[in-house]
């Protein structure tokens, strides 16, 4: 018998809404343009896991001479009932460079017209969230001027 591999499906995991501090700009680096940019804050919402965003995280970004985002984001989830979820969220944003500079400028842009994916890693001890330490989740996010939101998917 020949088995073929299953088709993924996406299943909702939840929303989070990620408050930013203002970017620190390191400079141009041999990798790109190095910025950093704080977390402060925020909350997620799903079925199966709510809560907050504990301040103290960061997105770590190179800003490549292509003009392509490389987003490396690690922060803490605290959920409703006080478990502790970290998370470790790459991926990638790019645009034309007429909305780069709009985003830049904390003016509201139309997602379709940029593309910003994510594939998050979630890392927790407590056993009624073990199962996020078994899934591969995508995301695709929006940036607005004091925060990110971004749509989590479970990949099944």
């Amino acid at each position: 018998m020949e088995y073929t591999p299953l088709t993924p499906a996406l299943i909702p995991l939840c929303r989070v809404n990620v408050a930013l501090a203002p970017p620190l700009v390191i400079g141009p680096t041999p990798q790109g343009l190095r910025r950093i940019i704080p977390i402060v804050g925020g909350d997620f919402v799903g079925e199966r896991m709510r809560g907050n965003i504990l301040n103290g995280g960061a997105d770590w970004q190179i800003v490549r001479d292509d003009g392509v985002a490389i987003l490396h984001a690690r922060y803490t989830l605290q959920t409703d009932d006080g478990a502790l979820i970290y998370i470790q969220n790459d991926g990638i944003r790019h645009a034309s460079p007429d909305v780069v500079a709009r985003l830049g400028r904390g003016e509201a842009v139309d997602p379709s017209e940029y593309y910003m994916r994510t594939t998050p890693k979630f890392e927790t001890a407590h056993p009624h969230y073990g199962w996020l330490n078994r899934i591969i989740a995508v995301g695709s996010g929006i940036r607005r001027a004091d925060a990110v939101v971004i749509d989590f998917f479970e990949l099944t």
